[in-house]
């Protein structure tokens, strides 16, 4: 006798498309915003939007890299000391040629240094990437600090291009809004249809077994750290943009916090291999309505601090319920 398969509701066929993960983020997103709309009513005035999209892309840049360098099975706590570093040479370098664009290479060239330093010491030293990278952040930000002596450096509000990234919009979307949104479609891209972010998934997900189906983890560490360079640096060239000068610390303080909660609150398991951008996307515009929401309703700026750090709590606790995973200190 055979058994006639039940009707699938529209809603779940929505939430399996969609996918549970980005289901859940969407749900509290919309939560969030009707929370804050009926809070404060200024809140879905299009020019708040908007400050919305530009407050979270430097922020929201990091934790997409992030996002890669776990689902590697890795972690980079640098990625702010080297926005921060990129920020001050991108303005001094500015400063000395009178070109946007020497400056932006020149900052785009240090990030890809600091990248690959940090890929080669996890690999050639052998050291742990959050004992490597946490090392390399105190050292970018020294470098940071010496090469500026401690004080922002130069005056980009003049130059177009520094403006044009800074206050400028196409088709209604702030710049900064775009180089977010395309940055998101390119690591996308590179990790859902490419051979390349197969492998990082495979890596992340059992090292060993990637290695022994003829993948060189070396190289792909190597790349991957590298990549978080580039972008760390086009994250320190907004820096620059948005507040006229290079900054070595200012703005790019506490960035590391942010991106590893925008990355786990997105659902990207610390212990590598799982993980999206969309979902990090999600995760990152949760975070702005939140902090400019709270911002809104006049909250201090320390409770805010407390929020995110909660929020990274949370997502971390629902991922070892999720995975099952023993907790520490109790018996099997």
């Amino acid at each position: 006798m055979t058994t006639l398969a039940q009707p699938v509701s529209p809603f779940r066929r929505t939430v399996t498309a969609i996918g549970v993960q980005n289901s859940s983020l969407l749900l509290t997103l919309i939560a969030l915003v009707i929370l804050m709309s009926s809070l404060n009513e200024n809140f879905l005035r299009t020019n708040n939007l908007l400050l919305i999209g530009s407050a979270i892309t430097i922020m929201g840049l990091l934790s997409l890299v992030q996002t890669l360098v776990i689902i590697l099975g890795a972690l980079d706590i640098s990625v702010g000391s080297m926005a921060g570093l990129a920020s001050v040479v991108s303005a001094m370098v500015f400063t000395s040629t009178g070109s946007s664009a020497v400056g932006t290479l020149a900052a785009v060239g240090v990030g890809v240094v600091c990248g690959l330093m940090n890929g080669m010491i996890i690999i050639f030293g052998r050291v742990n990437p959050v004992v490597a990278t946490l090392a390399m952040l105190a050292t970018y930000k020294g470098i940071a600090q010496v090469i500026s002596d401690g004080k922002a450096q130069g005056y980009t509000g003049a130059d177009d291009l520094f403006i044009f990234l800074a206050k400028g919009s196409i088709a209604g979307l702030p710049t900064l809004v775009w180089v977010f949104l395309i940055v998101a479609a390119v690591l996308h891209f590179l990790l859902r249809y490419t051979d390349i972010g197969r492998n990082i998934y495979a890596i992340g997900g059992n090292d060993t077994a990637a290695r022994l189906a003829g993948i060189n983890i070396n190289r792909y560490i190597i790349g991957v750290y590298a990549l978080v360079g580039v972008v760390a640096a086009i994250a320190g060239l907004l820096i620059t943009a948005r507040t006229g000068s290079g900054q070595p610390t200012s703005g790019s303080e506490g960035l590391e916090l942010l991106a590893v909660t925008g990355a786990a609150l997105g659902g990207t398991m610390l212990k590598g291999g799982k993980g999206s951008i969309i979902s990090t996307v999600l995760a990152v515009i949760i975070l702005g309505v939140l902090n400019n929401g709270m911002s809104g309703l006049g909250v201090n700026p320390f409770w805010q601090n407390m929020a995110t750090g909660t929020l990274l709590v949370v997502a971390v606790v629902l991922q070892q319920v999720r995975g099952g995973e023993r907790r520490v200190g109790l018996p099997v």
